[in-house]
């Protein structure tokens, strides 16, 4: 409900906006069962400033930004900002990259570095159960009870609300871990669009890169590997053949798909895509064009075409640059 109160809007409250912010309290339950099973549980005295790996001072940095961002939006009545600033963190940074990139590290030899991820995770948790709690008072008020090492002697209600620094922010680390991210994605991307197997690990290569950007996939390798479900991260001076180029930040990276993906077949396919999206935004732009279409058609159904031949416009882009990469493997 709290996301529907924007100025001027009417709030509409369906089976469907109920089941989709289920998902997002599932989503959160899981997260805070992920961090029970992995002992990542409050440290009494811990200190968010003393943390040393990077994703646990970018994640420290990001915590910060969001509870600022919520603190002035509670203070000026932007409901709508509270609850969409909430989701986005919890569900994308908390949840999508945080708890991925963090696996490794709770699951490797690293006992130092395993002891401070724990209690970093423990720490946003409850920083995200105390920021949430206005908007969604009784989950977060079960899971506040359910995540303590020991029984509580408070109820979250009563804690007090977190006052984060600008300070947390760390430039460096948010430069490295923002790099790994789009990385990710880009190489996510690019395996869902040539069709390369799920259980196919292919190397990640990187081919050109500051000397900042290797140490940050070298330092980050175990992450990148899991998350992306990539083989060895490696480097080298030339793309290598069989592999597609990746541009990220300005690196060029490559993933090697040689014997993965069949060539011509994949080729057919994404060429008949392209043509089937040209094909809907020609039939959209022609009903755009059309004055009398666009003067009696309600604003609502002119807006919908016009995204929808915006969104055809950028599949076919994205397309034409993936035939691109396959045209390069020969």
């Amino acid at each position: 409900i709290c996301a529907l109160t924007g100025p001027g809007r009417d709030v509409k409250l369906g089976d469907s906006r109920v089941k989709d912010y289920r998902g997002f309290v599932t989503k959160l339950w899981n997260a805070a069962r992920f961090c029970e099973i992995n002992g990542c549980v409050a440290v009494e005295g811990f200190d968010p400033v003393t943390a040393r790996l990077s994703l646990n001072r970018w994640i420290r940095g990001e915590t910060g930004t969001a509870a600022r961002q919520v603190t002035t939006a509670i203070k000026t009545c932007a409901f709508d900002v509270v609850a969409t600033t909430l989701y986005r963190f919890i569900w994308n940074v908390f949840c999508d990259w945080f708890v991925e990139f963090a696996k490794p590290i709770l699951n490797g030899d690293d006992a130092e570095a395993k002891a401070e991820t724990q209690a970093m995770a423990a720490w946003v948790l409850e920083t995200i159960l105390k920021l949430l709690h206005p908007v969604s008072p009784f989950i977060t008020e079960d899971l506040w009870a359910k995540t303590a090492a020991r029984p509580r002697d408070n109820l979250l209600i009563t804690a007090p609300w977190p006052d984060l620094p600008q300070s947390y922010y760390d430039a460096e680390a948010a430069d490295e871990i923002n790099l790994i991210i789009a990385a990710v994605t880009e190489g996510r991307s690019v395996r869902a669009e040539l069709n390369v197997p799920p259980g196919a690990r292919p190397d990640l290569i990187v081919v050109e890169a500051t000397e900042a950007q290797r140490a940050a996939f070298t330092a980050n390798a175990s992450v990148i590997a899991h998350t992306l479900r990539a083989g060895a991260i490696r480097s080298e001076t030339t793309l290598p053949d069989g592999a597609v180029a990746l541009i990220v930040n300005g690196a060029t990276l490559a993933l090697s798909v040689k014997g993965l993906i069949d060539v011509p077949t994949e080729r057919v396919r994404l060429a008949k895509e392209i043509a089937a999206h040209a094909a809907a935004a020609d039939a959209t732009s022609k009903k755009l064009a059309n004055a009398d279409f666009v003067a009696r058609a309600p604003q609502e159904v002119v807006e919908e075409n016009r995204e929808r031949l915006t969104q055809a416009h950028q599949a076919q882009t994205r397309l034409q640059s993936v035939l691109a990469r396959l045209e390069a493997l020969g």
